[in-house]
């Protein structure tokens, strides 16, 4: 490959190493270098590639439009400490990878784009290197990785995790085993209207579904209920004034407790702010909260302290650390300030986060810190055992392709779904759609137990009982799947010759499995077992109920399950 480098600092000096560690793999090391001590500016790597056999491209912050692009209007993925990760895949109409290129840097804030050229079909690639005001170096190293080995596209994505968490220093967090059941979420089912009472009789009937822990969203620090921001900061427990009793109340039902905080904002009505003042990010409001600057020294202590006493006093379990993807910087944080100990925003938050973990992991070593998308990446991963999907109310779709995005980029730290709802008129097939959509992560659910109709709370613990069954081989067996331009057409997890499967669009499941239960959320009612002749096997409504059963008669054999149910065969 031919790279050139364009822009950069006046008199800096980039320097190009392509070495090749592998059979269609290399590694280029970048390295570069300013003439002086000064804030780093905008500089870019770029190359060009056939455009041949790539069907779609894939990164986690592509969202919803997966297709090639053009040069002109490039595909893109950001990546910062704070949000996204540095990934970005062309994929074969096969689902093989064609090329993966990859970052070692995940913390600055860099680039990732590609489109065809329309004169010579060539993709032209650019990685980009401070795309954000960033504090002033005299030097800067890292790697891209690229793969072009012709093998599935998961497995390109599942060996830069790899190689982020083994030879790039980004080792995650230990998981608890709490952090990897069934949740509660409190957040769609309450907003920010919380009553301890209710919280216990929720709880209550969470427990016997099959879930183990309850996550009390914002509201539980004041007794506004207005949305924002602007109360946050001081962290006192008004709505609930008695949070200890509350949380060991909780636990009495046998349920673990997280609790949540918004980690950079502080309102204008909190009772901190004007002490604060002088030490936020920028004058500009988000939703009437401010952003703290955490390269203050008594910032970070502050926060630090804030969780230390609350897991300690109140015997929590576990924290949800919300908008970490907040800390920016602007033109006045950008001017300097001799009273700060860090120089860089990214490495401020980096030292803020690992410190809360170490100081919250010697009081609880098994302690849940949960993270949502955008900030999921590798430095995430570090301080963070739970990644969520970013909130998608009530939609099924993006709960799916959140979740298995998650599980491609995420190795063993336990991701979540997005809180599931749904409105309590719904038909009992898109409530068990909802559901399916968790499947290959942890559900996290946030609908009024006692409110429920008979079917939706039947169809929800048949989900449940069946996850919790199946645990082991959705989160730790081998995760494949089809079609990642259309959202994955067909999803599989297999563990020791037992396989999990749902399907979405293509309703052919192939494989000689000892056994296999698969989940149609397709629009037709028909399931086609190719490979698996003489099994027996058992049909069930989306409540659980049994319709039928027989035994498989041919190599290629039509079964009818309804939508929303499930088959089984062995």
């Amino acid at each position: 490959m031919n790279f050139t480098t364009r822009g950069g600092n006046a008199n800096s000096k980039i320097t190009l190493n392509e070495r090749v560690v592998a059979d269609g793999i290399i590694e280029l090391d970048v390295n570069y270098k300013l003439a002086k001590k000064e804030t780093p500016e905008r500089f870019s790597i770029e190359f060009s590639t056939p455009e041949r056999d790539i069907y779609s491209m894939w990164s986690p912050t592509m969202n919803d439009n997966r297709t090639i692009g053009r040069d002109y209007a490039p595909r893109r993925t950001h990546s910062r400490l704070a949000a996204g990760l540095p990934i970005h895949c062309g994929i074969s109409v096969k689902g093989k990878n064609t090329i993966t290129v990859a970052l070692s840097d995940a913390a600055t804030a860099t680039e990732i784009s590609s489109g065809v050229d329309e004169v010579d079909a060539e993709v032209k690639w650019r990685i980009s290197f401070f795309i954000m005001p960033a504090t002033a170096i005299s030097e800067y190293s890292a790697t891209v990785r690229i793969d072009t080995r012709d093998i599935p596209f998961y497995d390109a994505i599942y060996d830069v995790v790899s190689w982020w968490e083994n030879d790039c220093g980004y080792t995650p967090a230990p998981v608890p085993e709490y952090a990897r059941l069934p949740m509660n979420s409190l957040w769609y089912s309450y907003h920010q209207v919380l009553v301890p009472e209710e919280i216990i009789k929720q709880c209550r009937l969470s427990k016997p579904l099959g879930m183990d822990t309850v996550i009390i969203d914002d509201g539980w620090q004041t007794t506004d209920s207005g949305r924002g921001y602007a109360y946050c900061g001081d962290w006192r427990p008004e709505r609930m004034p008695d949070m200890k009793g509350l949380v060991d109340g909780i636990h009495e039902t046998g349920m673990k407790v997280i609790l949540w905080y918004s980690v950079p904002f502080v309102g204008a009505k909190a009772a901190i702010y004007d002490e604060v003042k002088e030490f936020l990010l920028s004058d500009e409001d988000i939703h009437g909260g401010y952003c703290l600057d955490p390269r203050y020294k008594h910032i970070r202590e502050r926060l630090i302290s804030l969780y230390v006493n609350a897991v300690k006093e109140w015997g929590l379990d576990g924290l949800k650390l919300d908008f970490i993807d907040s800390f920016n910087l602007s033109k006045k944080s950008l001017a300097p300030d001799p009273r700060r100990d860090f120089e860089s925003l990214d490495d401020a938050v980096d030292e803020l986060m690992i410190q809360i973990y170490n100081a919250l992991s010697k009081i609880n070593p098994d302690i849940m810190i949960e993270f949502r998308q955008s900030y999921i990446g590798p430095s995430i991963r570090k301080y963070g055992n739970m990644l969520r999907v970013g909130d998608c109310p009530n939609d099924g779709m993006l709960n799916r392709r959140g979740v298995i995005d998650l599980r491609l980029t995420s190795g063993r730290t336990a991701v979540h779904s997005d809180m599931l709802m749904w409105h309590p008129t719904d038909t009992n097939e898109n409530v068990a759609s909802q559901l399916a959509a968790t499947l290959y992560g942890v559900p996290q659910i946030s609908m009024r137990i006692d409110e429920l109709s008979g079917e939706h709370y039947k169809i929800l613990g048949h989900y449940l009982a069946f996850w919790r069954e199946h645990r082991e081989i959705l989160l730790d067996g081998r995760l494949t799947m089809q079609n990642p331009e259309s959202f994955y057409s067909q999803i599989c997890a297999c563990l020791d010759g037992e396989a999990v499967v749902t399907v979405y669009e293509n309703t052919v499941v192939c494989g000689d499995y000892k056994s296999l239960s698969v989940v149609n959320i397709s629009s037709g009612e028909s399931i086609y077992l190719k490979g698996m002749e003489g099994k027996d096997y058992r049909v069930v409504d989306c409540t659980g109920e049994e319709i039928d059963s027989g035994k498989v008669n041919s190599s290629l054999c039509e079964i009818s399950v309804p939508v929303g149910g499930m088959l089984f065969a062995k």
